[in-house]
């Protein structure tokens, strides 16, 4: 399993696993604590709670990409899912030697970790996503002032006119 932090991270990360003869299969993914999502959902939940007004909050990348993959292509997102959800989970090659069974029985009888394990460091506690659906107004109106700086020096530049001959 090859893990890097961002896509040019992964792809660099994979060219160079190619490069060494290795077989490389990249999948894009979020690597989350449980925790970390239970403290950004309750965040979440108590935004909701103290502002009623909002029929629904956004939460997470993956919550936004499929509810806007859902608009703009109804099922299609199902069907992917469908070929690749399971393959994408699963890594190539045989199991390592030391590598513990956990199908049907928690591989950490001695000291419960939970969920936590290889990936904790790379998990988030944060969401821009949950930010940017609490703070939509904001985000609004700061659009609309970048879109009005851009009309007004496109605007400016029109009026010059072309350079004259110098």
């Amino acid at each position: 399993m090859l893990v890097a932090r961002g896509l040019a991270g992964l792809r660099a990360a994979s060219a160079e696993a190619q490069a060494a003869g290795s077989p490389v299969r990249t999948v894009l993914a979020d690597v989350a604590d449980p925790q970390a999502c239970e403290a950004v959902a309750a965040r979440a939940v108590r935004f909701a709670a103290d502002h009623p007004g909002r029929r629904e909050y956004w939460v997470g990348g993956s919550t936004v990409g499929t509810l806007v993959a859902n608009a703009l292509a109804p099922g299609l997102l199902d069907r992917y899912l469908a070929r690749t959800g399971i393959g994408a989970q699963q890594e190539d090659g045989p199991r390592q030697a030391d590598g513990l069974a956990n199908l049907r029985t928690p591989s950490d009888t001695s000291d419960d970790h939970g969920a936590h394990g290889r990936f904790d460091d790379e998990a988030r506690e944060r969401s821009t996503r949950l930010w940017a659906s609490q703070h939509h107004g904001l985000l609004a109106v700061g659009g609309a002032a970048l879109l009005g700086a851009a009309a007004r020096g496109l605007a400016r530049g029109s009026r010059s006119g072309p350079p004259g001959p110098g």
